[in-house]
């Protein structure tokens, strides 16, 4: 599809410099708004997110062309955890006049990561402002989206990856370190699951959440929108070896899915998903409206009362 042609003055010599960086990638810029229609039986899931420097990132730990591969995935993490394809995105952006220079490789790691996705870049919007910021709006399409509100009592909880990573990436930078590399590259270059979420919403999926808050907060949060409670057994949560257990538990900016399975066929289901991505897909907790035993598991490891994840607006 061609794009509408730009008229004159700096805003639309930006947005000319995008579309040449982003090339076939983007597709019907230019009008008011962007036209879509949803394959036939499936419906239309959206999601947004922002990036802020100063909030979400620093310059000195990464580059443009990073910040804007990380800051498209985290927005299409959303769709995965809908179990959605990826059709198209919006990229919004604030942008101060030292960024101005920084824009095409920011653009750049966009449109790596909307690649990788199979989506388009279908509209957006750019102003002037004092600080940068990047908010990217996805759009894709779901058969039957997974909510977070599925699950039942009983259900068992499962999530893919190894995670630690993001929040040894952090406090090494915090402290004036070099990240661990393993740990560098999964703050850095995290993954959306969008292959992985549609194959567990075709699998049994009852319930899905990704991970950006941290496993903890996001096992409470899943548990509390389908009216559960949530107990994790620390011990089997999936770690790199330069974290502990416990600190892969509050790990945020993971990116990685939480998924609700019914019991009865569950480690069926995660052994053909390792068989399918080469990916680990771990049992980490189980989903009750009461617990067993007066309010007491047996294993000390099991934890109900979680600790607390990112809170947006904390400081």
């Amino acid at each position: 599809m061609t794009h509408t042609p730009l008229g004159p003055g700096n805003e639309f010599d930006h947005i000319r410099a995008l579309l040449e960086r982003w090339g076939p990638l983007a597709e019907g810029i230019g009008d008011d708004a962007a036209v879509l229609t949803p394959p036939a039986g499936q419906q239309l899931v959206v999601s947004t997110d922002a990036t802020v420097e100063g909030v979400h990132f620093r310059r000195e730990w990464m580059s443009a062309r990073e910040t804007g591969a990380r800051g498209a995935m985290a927005a299409l993490s959303d769709l995965a955890a809908m179990g959605a394809t990826a059709h198209g995105v919006l990229v919004s952006l604030v942008v101060p006049d030292e960024w101005r220079a920084l824009l095409p490789e920011f653009a750049a790691g966009i449109g790596e990561t909307v690649r990788a996705a199979s989506a388009r870049i279908i509209g957006g919007n750019i102003a002037n402002g004092a600080k940068f910021s990047a908010t990217f709006t996805v759009l894709g399409f779901a058969a039957s989206p997974v909510r977070r509100s599925g699950a039942t009592p009983g259900d068992v909880l499962y999530v893919t990856g190894t995670l630690g990573g993001p929040v040894a990436a952090l406090a090494a930078w915090e402290r004036g370190a070099l990240p661990e590399p393993r740990a560098r590259q999964r703050f850095l270059h995290p993954q959306a699951r969008l292959p992985e979420g549609q194959w567990l919403a075709a699998h049994g999926a009852r319930a899905m959440i990704d991970i950006s808050d941290g496993l903890a907060a996001d096992a409470r949060h899943l548990a509390a929108a389908s009216g559960l409670v949530a107990a994790l057994e620390v011990k089997n949560v999936p770690h790199f070896s330069f974290v502990t257990a416990e600190t892969a538990l509050i790990s945020g900016e993971e990116y990685e899915l939480l998924v609700a399975l019914s019991e009865e066929g569950a480690e069926s289901v995660a052994a053909a998903f390792v068989r399918r991505f080469s990916l680990p897909l771990t049992r980490v907790g189980l989903l009750q409206t009461v617990l067993a035993g007066g309010g007491q598991f047996p294993n000390s490891s099991v934890r109900v009362e979680l600790p607390g994840g990112h809170d947006h607006f904390s400081r």
